[in-house]
């Protein structure tokens, strides 16, 4: 438990999965469930996502995926945007990233304390003037994507629009995988106490 302890300390956002596979590095071996039981015991749980900013607008279209078995070789083929929150000592923010496909590079962001779509579509103006513009954009089906702001920027631009199906978290990984580094190494660690 005082090895569990430790571990926990150094990596709050590991589950029993990940505690019992890092434990043999410093000579003990446990089972997952071994483990699980103990850290129920000793009352931890990993860090857990927290709201879900994915809410779909009943009046909104949605647009077909159009990633499926696309290859996907060069910059500004395919971005892809989401939002994020941000927890902060009270309350907490949003954060929308704008990242190429192929480059995995996040090519604009923008923080908000509110969930209305101009910040979005802020983050949008900002990397169609600084990389021009993508034949795709991929989001997932929340009202900030599908509303009018959004989609009437994209197509103003003559950009390809692509939504991933519901519940579908694959069809963005890659900006996925951004917010999960993002809040275990970084938002989960430290009390942020605001947007700056």
């Amino acid at each position: 438990m005082n090895e569990i302890d430790r571990v926990f300390t150094k990596y709050p956002f590991f589950g029993s999965r990940q505690t019992a596979a890092y434990l043999p590095r410093n000579g003990l071996h446990a089972g997952r469930h071994r483990v699980r039981r103990l850290m129920g015991i000793m009352g931890l749980q990993a860090i857990y996502k927290g709201p879900n900013t994915s809410k779909k607008h009943p009046q909104h279209r949605i647009y077909p995926y159009l990633l499926r078995k696309l290859p996907i070789t060069r910059p500004n083929h395919v971005w892809c945007s989401d939002i994020t929150y941000i927890p902060v000592r009270r309350g907490c923010h949003y954060l929308v990233a704008i990242m190429d496909w192929a480059t995995r590079k996040v090519l604009s962001r923008r923080l908000s304390n509110t969930l209305d779509a101009s910040f979005c579509v802020e983050a949008l103006n900002e990397t169609n003037a600084k990389y021009g513009k993508p034949e795709i954009m991929n989001t997932d089906q929340g009202s900030q994507f599908t509303g009018a702001a959004w989609i009437t920027t994209l197509t103003e631009a003559d950009v390809k629009i692509s939504m991933d199906g519901r519940g579908r978290h694959l069809g963005n990984i890659f900006i996925e995988r951004l917010w999960r580094s993002l809040k275990q190494e970084a938002v989960y660690l430290h009390e942020m106490q605001d947007g700056f």
